[in-house]
């Protein structure tokens, strides 16, 4: 079968190939998914830049991507939840990376039934996404009135981030630019910042949660703007000591300015890996079929022009989603 694999780590044009590959055997608890489509995500392309080594070490070369939709060809003896026909989708585990293929093995407890009022192209770009902004945000205690900012809602996390958020009956300030400001309105934030022409930090105050999808200084900065016995949730910053442990990483401390600025606002942060979880792709798949979760797609690609896909996620001009299309 053709799959999409990372051939050396370096530049994307010189590092990614379409190579015949074998077809994958399921164990006991797999199903067999023919792939309709996969969708990418910067994690991929991290992975073929390199950046990823010490934490995901890889064969090379390695099938590319996690997120999936298509249909259930095979079942392990042991799965009685999904049958031959069922429509999926699924964020596959790490040990099972590779959806840009015709067919992925995957366990079926990452699996759930894809929402029936989408696309495959539109379910396969949910997965990672959506149980990123959905683990992270139920980890932060979201609940009803809160006050929450999201940064980058034009991205894949923060564009279903708002959408949850508002699910939860928070009020949501996210930052964007200018040119996405009257589409992630649309999203449903309350109050969009245009961070080309206003500064968030100036605006947000007494945040009982930020979720920093952008790391670097956004992560101090944080705390800046939530309130005393707030929360800080990173998908992008350090890691907490907790997260160091769990990644191996030995006599891991916060840094000392993280650490201080944690004890001034009587706060907690949390760096927050998500896991695979086909109970809680169900719960989003709901809330789709309900139209309270709509996915966000800025261009399909054709299995051919995969090399081109990853090229337009690096750009970083993606307006949510990028999708291939292996029908």
């Amino acid at each position: 079968m053709r799959a999409i694999q990372t051939i050396k780590y370096g530049e994307l044009k010189d590092s990614i190939a379409i190579n015949e590959v074998s077809k994958p055997s399921i164990l006991s608890e797999d199903v067999l998914i023919e792939v309709k489509a996969a969708a990418i995500n910067p994690i991929d392309k991290s992975i073929v830049l390199g950046n990823l080594q010490s934490l995901l070490p890889l064969p090379l070369p390695s099938t590319l991507a996690y997120d999936v939709s298509g249909v259930v060809v095979e079942k392990g003896t042991s799965v009685n939840t999904f049958e031959v026909g069922d429509l999926v989708y699924s964020r596959v585990p790490q040990e099972q990376m590779g959806t840009l293929a015709e067919y992925v093995a995957v366990k079926s407890n990452a699996v759930s039934k894809k929402p029936g009022n989408l696309s495959f192209e539109e379910a396969a770009s949910i997965p990672l996404a959506g149980l990123t902004a959905l683990q992270t945000l139920e980890y932060s205690g979201i609940k009803e009135n809160d006050k929450v900012l999201i940064h980058a809602g034009s991205g894949g996390v923060g564009s279903l981030a708002i959408q949850y958020a508002k699910v939860k009956g928070a009020y949501v300030y996210t930052t964007t630019s200018t040119d996405n400001v009257s589409w992630v309105k649309e999203l449903g934030a309350d109050r969009v910042i245009d961070y080309k022409t206003e500064d968030y930090k100036s605006i947000v105050k007494d945040a009982d949660i930020v979720f920093d999808t952008l790391g670097q200084h956004y992560t101090s900065e944080a705390f800046e703007v939530i309130k005393l016995g707030g929360i800080v949730v990173s998908i992008a910053g350090v890691l907490d000591e907790e997260t160091a442990k769990m990644f191996g990483v030995p006599d891991y401390n916060l840094p000392e300015e993280l650490t201080k600025l944690i004890r001034t606002k009587e706060a907690r942060y949390k760096y927050v890996f998500m896991h695979p979880n086909g109970a809680h792709l169900n719960e989003i798949k709901l809330l789709v079929e309900d139209e309270r979760i709509k996915p966000i797609i800025d261009k399909i690609y054709s299995f051919a022009d995969s090399i081109d896909a990853f090229m337009h996620l690096d750009s970083g001009r993606a307006k949510g989603k990028v999708v291939i299309n292996l029908s």
